[in-house]
């Protein structure tokens, strides 16, 4: 493995499975070396047993590997969950307390008072809480760590440098998501065809919390959440991939149109400074075209890793609107906990 860290791919064959597999392919720092899956797919050769979705096929690295199921013993120090939120929660606690250090994409413990739910651009001094949470629970090596929601991502990334510039008050933002964020085969054509579905089941409850807890910080081991009103409307369009929203904010401070523009496009944070692998150039890309940003144009700006704002304007209710794109199982999703991961081996954490 040339020194490389190994690591496995839990509910290897969805569609975020399927993406972490995608990434993690040719890592400067990671090798899959465990794909786990259902029981009704475990033992069978991965690319066999994957119905594989985002490119011609599964890498050829992993192709060949047996799968494992949940309750199999597996050996990978890291850990990345793509399980459904109906088996994450118990699964995932009890690998952290085996000592493995699981990065979760499952909502199920993105709240918890021990858990970090993390952007490493937004709050990576919440990592720090790894310490009381292995005191709190007993754990020797073990972590879990927690990436948001795929929308939450993506707004809380353009928020941050708002925030950090001029403080914010409220954020009322509608959301246009793709049909790939419910995974496959997802929403039926008959329902997306000719249509907006506008409901999500808890989508906008998670839009309205997640950001608070990590736009807040972190003190004496507790999270405080941030003081901003949050009003989320969450829809499903027929996009296959690229959530898309629409955003209006009310600013704690005065700033001209120039200088919110100027605070989005010029966000740098950590994992830049750092040079991470997965790490966008630019978090933020601020486009100035009127019909920018579009999901099938600019979904994959920086490999998929940033969030593009486009028709930055005033708003007559609030301050500044906006809207943006961003890939809702790239930086979404899987890329989110590569990244998680990636920062806490150069931190320390993964020793």
């Amino acid at each position: 493995m040339a020194g490389k860290m190994a690591v496995g791919v839990l509910g290897a064959t969805g569609a975020v499975g399927q993406r972490f597999v995608e990434l993690l392919d040719g890592h400067p720092w990671f090798e899959v070396v465990e794909l786990v899956a259902s029981d009704r797919s475990a033992g069978r050769v991965y690319g066999e047993a994957v119905n594989w979705k985002i490119s011609a096929g599964p890498p050829a690295a992993v192709s060949g590997l047996v799968l494992k199921g949940l309750e199999d013993q597996l050996e990978s120090r890291v850990l990345f969950s793509a399980l459904p939120a109906e088996v994450a929660g118990p699964v995932e606690e009890r690998l952290a307390a085996a000592g493995h250090a699981v990065f979760s994409n499952a909502r199920n413990h993105r709240m918890d008072p021990d858990v970090p739910l993390l952007i490493p651009e937004v709050n990576p001094d919440h990592a720090a809480m790894i310490h009381h949470q292995r005191r709190r629970r007993g754990w020797q090596r073990g972590l879990l760590v927690t990436n948001p929601n795929c929308s939450t991502i993506h707004l809380t990334l353009a928020l941050k440098p708002l925030c950090d510039h001029f403080g914010l008050r409220a954020v009322l933002v509608t959301t246009m998501q793709a049909l790939s964020g419910a995974g496959y085969p997802g929403v039926a054509s008959l329902d997306a065809v000719d249509n907006v579905v506008p409901y999500i089941g808890m989508e906008e409850e998670k839009m309205a919390s997640e950001p608070l807890k990590l736009l807040g910080s972190l003190r004496d081991d507790c999270f405080v959440d941030a003081d901003v009103a949050i009003s989320a409307t969450c829809t499903r369009v027929a996009v296959r991939d690229g959530h898309t929203e629409a955003v209006s904010v009310a600013l704690r401070q005065p700033a001209t149109l120039e200088e919110v523009a100027a605070a989005l496009a010029g966000f740098r944070a950590r994992p830049q400074a750092l040079g991470l692998p997965s790490a966008p150039a630019r978090p933020v890309v601020v486009m100035s075209q009127p019909d920018r940003p579009q999901p099938v144009l600019d979904r994959l700006v920086e490999r998929g890793m940033a969030t593009v704002v486009g028709r930055l304007r005033p708003c007559p209710v609030l301050d500044y609107k906006f809207v943006l794109l961003g890939h809702n199982t790239i930086r979404g999703a899987a890329g989110a906990s590569v990244l998680n991961a990636e920062l806490l081996k150069v931190e320390g954490y993964l020793e």
